[in-house]
């Protein structure tokens, strides 16, 4: 007796293996996708670690720059107050020398004119 209701496994059991299949197909598609992707942002990543190692370098050399700089404007500022020092001992000096010799002139003009001779 054929019962007008009974089930094809086989052909169940093809289109479960088939819709499977597929399935593991699209799966291993997004997979090797992903690999691809992690691939790329490796890549991507190891670029900007590279250059923000050579920006590393370039901020340390400028650091160094500035610190060389910072040292250089400091030895200028000390030979600056030196130099300043040194001028205003120059300008004392000049004084003294210009009120010893009208100093000088004076006594001599004294001597000169004013003592009476004997």
């Amino acid at each position: 007796m054929a019962w007008s209701g009974s089930i094809n496994w086989d052909s169940e059991h093809e289109t479960t293996i088939r819709n499977t299949q597929g399935t593991l197909a699209r799966a291993s598609q997004s997979i090797a996708r992903s690999t691809q992707i992690a691939v790329e942002t490796e890549q991507i990543g190891t670029e900007v670690v590279g250059k923000l190692g050579q920006q590393r370098e370039t901020l340390l050399r400028a650091r160094q720059r500035v610190a060389d700089t910072d040292a250089e404007l400091n030895r200028a500022d000390a030979i600056m107050r030196k130099m300043a020092c040194a001028v205003v001992s120059n300008k004392l000096i000049l004084i003294l020398i210009i009120l010893m010799e009208a100093a000088i002139l004076a006594a001599l003009v004294y001597l000169k004119f004013f003592k009476k001779s004997d």
